[in-house]
């Protein structure tokens, strides 16, 4: 009998911020995947380290931190095959992913190799996005207000045309962006608003309105830009 591959989310970073459902899941695993820097240990391993079984198997799968997009894939061809023997042997797998699995997750890439072949179930987590929320301490939106999340990612003027039409904005994969997302939100008349948040429920977590941000921002940062009705 197959196993099951568990897509479970580990949350922003506090291990306090795990679910109950992860937590019984990481705790009783026979296997344990997860993606690590090609340089550094595993963020999301880090979240759980206290958690692991005495002796669970881990399946790291090392992932180059570069722009180009063929050595990623190519580990998580390794890492689905790998995982897939593991379920077919009959062991559970439990995926460890930082945030939530399907917000921005790279549990997608796995997802995409192994179902409709293995049993699989996913596990929401606490997402960076609810936990720079509560950095900040600013609600996104209320009312009638829609929330957008923009990539920095993205061509500038896109990004501004898409700032002018918000209500209220999440900007992720800000790092080597952020002087160009800066650059958009000034343009598009939003400063005043913004909040710069990094290391969310982290002991080092720093938040501020973006005028006061650092120079540089860190790998695990984000700017959020409240609705004008959040705070009525």
């Amino acid at each position: 009998m197959s196993g099951i591959v568990y897509g479970v989310g580990v949350g922003p970073g506090d291990p306090e911020l795990i679910t109950l459902k992860a937590h019984r899941l990481i705790s009783g695993a026979d296997v344990v995947a997860y993606p690590a820097p090609d340089s550094g240990d595993s963020f999301a391993r880090r979240i759980v380290a206290d958690f692991l079984p005495k002796g669970v198997r881990e399946i790291p799968m090392i992932v180059p931190m570069r722009v180009e997009r063929f050595p990623a894939q190519d580990v998580y061809d390794a890492g689905a095959a790998e995982i897939s023997k593991a379920a077919k042997a009959g062991k559970n797998v439990v995926v460890l992913c930082e945030g939530d699995p399907f917000f921005y997750g790279s549990f997608m890439y796995l997802f995409a190799r192994l179902s409709g072949n293995i049993e699989m179930q996913v596990v929401p987590g606490v997402s960076s996005l609810g936990a720079v929320a509560a950095a900040a301490q600013t609600p996104l939106c209320a009312r009638e207000e829609t929330l957008s999340v923009l990539p920095a990612t993205l061509d500038e003027a896109e990004l501004v045309e898409r700032l002018s039409r918000a209500n209220a904005v999440a900007m992720m994969k800000i790092g080597r962006h952020f002087a160009k997302a800066k650059r958009a939100i000034d343009a598009a008349g939003l400063t005043d608003r913004a909040m710069f948040v990094s290391h969310a429920s982290l002991p080092e977590q720093h938040a501020c309105p973006l005028a006061d941000a650092p120079e540089t921002a860190p790998y695990f940062s984000m700017i959020v830009i409240p609705g004008r009705d959040a705070h009525v």
